[in-house]
């Protein structure tokens, strides 16, 4: 049972990074705008509190654990939201093709990091190609005070730093607010049909910009948990892999509900690591690694079978709205 414990413990662990990002996107493409770039936000996010982080940690005479969470997470929040509001500007006051915009708001994204990553490498004249941030993450890392006496179950439910709990409750309140909600009324309107919501007096920009930023800030914040909580602070160029990917096609593995992310998302957490729990030839690895792909397509195709409503992205999803069009 210990080890079905760890397993699902590291699936957690795993999998919210991602929920963050799937949770930011399922957000942003319920305006009808697909951001592409979410990969590259939390790339921005991510060392936008490493910068953040690794100047309190130098230039502190003590570390203070509220200070060394509220700098990287001001910093991460801040540079996500800039980079966010870039592609705002580009798709939805330009109009500039949402896919293209958003693969290059990902190369940006990605190519920002490794820059800035690997100058604050340089600056501490390492041996080693990373940056260790361990004083700061022991802060993000910091568990309930009564998990450890709870035995294996209690650790793996309690066992956490706040950041994996704040991802299920920015998921749980964005399921709440698009659905119960007239705020989510209005942006799901947005994204079904941006005339008719024009027509009914909803300013369609203002809700697409806001919910694009919105889900950007929620993305950046899955960044900034990878390196400060999950990495132990570690920071390595390209060491956040494919995980901005994997986000995204959470959404179509949650039918574009923030609460069924959830749950997704510690599926694809499982399917992971799953190689590194199991003992299989090396050559069938790559095979393994490929099985959250393979889920989202077999979802996919199940969705698009049903054809129901409720089961579909919403129909403006990447199209720019030309007002007079209307």
């Amino acid at each position: 049972m210990d080890f079905v414990f760890q397993f699902i413990s590291r699936s957690i662990m795993q999998g919210t990074p991602l929920l963050y990002g799937a949770t930011g996107e399922i957000v942003t493409e319920k305006s009808g705008n697909l951001n592409l770039g979410i990969p590259g936000i939390m790339y921005v996010g991510a060392i936008s509190g490493v910068i953040g982080a690794f100047f309190y940690q130098t230039n502190a005479t003590r570390i203070n654990s509220f200070i060394a969470v509220l700098i990287p997470l001001l910093a991460s929040v801040i540079g996500s939201l800039l980079v966010t509001l870039i592609y705002c500007f580009l798709t939805i006051t330009l109009r500039a093709n949402q896919n293209v915009t958003g693969l290059a708001i990902t190369t940006f994204g990605v190519g920002f990091g490794n820059f800035f990553g690997g100058s604050l490498i340089k600056v501490l004249r390492s041996d080693v190609p990373y940056l260790a941030l361990t004083n700061i993450a022991a802060a993000f890392k910091k568990n309930l005070p009564f998990a450890n006496d709870m035995g294996a179950f209690g650790k793996m439910i309690f066992n956490y730093g706040f950041m994996v709990y704040l991802s299920i409750i920015i998921a749980v309140v964005a399921s709440f607010i698009l659905k119960k909600t007239r705020l989510g009324l209005q942006l799901r309107a947005v994204g079904e049909s941006p005339a008719t919501a024009d027509a009914a007096g909803i300013n369609v920009n203002a809700y697409k910009y806001a919910a694009t930023l919105v889900g950007g800030v929620i993305a950046g914040l899955g960044g900034l948990y990878y390196v400060m909580d999950y990495s132990n602070g570690i920071w390595s160029n390209n060491g956040f892999g494919d995980r901005g990917w994997l986000a995204i096609a959470i959404v179509i593995f949650a039918i574009w509900k923030p609460d069924l992310a959830i749950p997704g998302s510690y599926v694809f957490g499982a399917l992971y690591i799953l190689f590194t729990y199991i003992t299989v030839p090396m050559t069938y690895i790559p095979i393994i690694q490929m099985l959250p792909y393979v889920v989202t397509i077999f979802v996919l195709v199940i969705v698009s079978a049903r054809k129901k409503k409720e089961h579909q992205p919403p129909a403006a999803l990447g199209l720019s709205y030309f007002r007079e069009e209307r």
